[in-house]
């Protein structure tokens, strides 16, 4: 029964605009949204970073550019502004909602567009200008006086006497995972994450995930979707990987975050409902924000409330020849962690707005967000290539909380929760829709 109010509400999506499959307003939509496609594309022939995905018709693909350092700013933004223009009036006057709202979702996406455009090509303006103009929203402040106050909540509750950062180290080193184990416990971590799915959803016939460990890279872990319900999931080992990353990795990278995401999009909405759109994913856009908020918000789905530490003591933990000695405290503590996560915004704020050093921005990180040296450096490094990209996470996960929780999907009522958890990732969702 828990799968069946979800595919059916798909199910009538889908007979909706097949309806509407032969309306002008329709097939005007689908060749705006092939030039929105054949646009992105020509953007990700210079920016190396801007498409994350594409498993679209070759017909959508721009012929090869032979100098690449030769970016057309101008003529793009020409273009992405004259596709605005012709979507926008779909948006004003179609008078089916799918459209309208499809439209929205184009214009919001293109909006995006315009603002990597000018960052790619050196015109750079605040964090929170950069914030709206690729990901729709900005972040709100939290003030060094928030951050030292979740530190004194932290302080009464760590072992030991000292500084809070050391004391935090030392207790989430008793759970780093050694480095011949990690493969096993983050594929044992995916297969329950992929469980606890499969128990709200049914996810499409041959879906699967390759993992790969890596080095020398800008993040902990990545999913590149290849199409075809396929993910390629790597994990950077470059850094600690502690036993909550193996959850985190699992839910976020796999199920029912990202992977689950892509493939929902592919299924729903590239296949069944023909929005060409959907088979490229621009990284700098709306988009990533829901992606990114929802496989957030996904570990919390699958392992609500104590199911972490549970899981983590009675299967990773052993997996991993850890002691359990601790880990209730461990993850208590990380829950106010999380609380802090928002201080990597002000350190990016910081590098974006007020040239630190990245000295300076690598000690706030340590102080305020409890980085070891090497994570925190790490985040530097990631914030210098992805910039305001990092409120997707912190900010990105609150809004996709507060969406669901808004309207009924809360811990008391899970059932709700992983409905109106699923119509999020299997929709087109404006920045507008997602603050209702």
């Amino acid at each position: 029964m828990k799968n069946r109010f979800f595919l059916f509400f798909i199910a009538i999506a889908a007979i909706s605009c097949t309806k509407n499959a032969d309306l002008p307003e329709t097939k005007l939509l689908n060749k705006y949204a092939a030039g929105y496609v054949r646009l992105g594309l020509a953007i990700g022939q210079y920016d190396e970073s801007f498409v994350d995905a594409y498993y679209g018709p070759d017909s959508l693909k721009p012929a090869p550019v032979k100098d690449k350092e030769d970016f057309p700013r101008d003529s793009l933004l020409a273009s992405v502004n004259s596709l605005m223009n012709d979507i926008k009036i779909v948006a004003t006057t179609a008078e089916v909602d799918s459209n309208r709202m499809r439209a929205n979702w184009l214009y919001d996406q293109l909006a995006s567009f315009s603002g990597r455009i000018k960052i790619f090509s050196g015109e750079y303006s605040t964090f929170d200008q950069e914030s709206k103009q690729l990901f729709g929203v900005a972040a709100p402040v939290n003030t060094e006086d928030y951050f030292k106050s979740q530190l004194v909540l932290l302080d009464s509750l760590l072992p030991g006497k000292g500084n809070v950062n050391d004391r935090f180290q030392k207790l989430a080193n008793k759970f780093v995972i050694p480095k011949d184990k990690i493969e096993t416990v983050i594929k044992a971590a995916i297969a329950e994450s992929r469980k606890r799915t499969l128990a709200h959803y049914k996810l499409p016939a041959g879906e699967s995930f390759t993992l790969e460990l890596v080095t020398d890279k800008p993040w902990n872990g990545y999913n590149w979707y290849q199409g075809k319900y396929k993910s390629l999931v790597q994990i950077n080992t470059d850094l600690k990987i502690f036993i909550d990353r193996a959850i985190d990795v699992g839910s976020h990278e796999s199920y029912p975050g990202h992977h689950v995401y892509n493939m929902l999009l592919e299924k729903n909405l590239y296949h069944d409902r023909g929005y060409v759109e959907l088979s490229m994913y621009p990284l700098f856009s709306p988009q990533s924000l829901i992606a990114e908020g929802s496989a957030n918000y996904g570990i919390e789905m699958a392992f609500p409330g104590n199911e972490k530490v549970k899981f983590a003591k009675s299967v990773l933990l052993p997996l991993a020849g850890l002691d359990t000695t601790g880990i209730d405290s461990y993850f208590r503590a990380l829950v106010i962690k999380g609380n802090l996560n928002y201080a990597r915004n002000e350190a990016a704020r910081g590098l974006i707005d007020d040239n630190w050093s990245k000295s300076k921005a690598s000690n706030y990180l340590q102080k305020y967000c409890l980085m070891n040296d090497e994570t925190a450096d790490k985040s530097v490094s990631f914030i210098k290539k992805y910039r305001a990209y990092v409120i997707n996470y912190n900010y990105g996960l609150d809004l996709v909380k507060n969406h669901i929780e808004k309207h009924g999907g809360t811990a008391k009522d899970p059932v709700k929760r992983w409905e109106l958890f699923g119509k999020l990732l299997s929709n087109e969702v404006t920045m507008d829709e997602l603050a209702k």
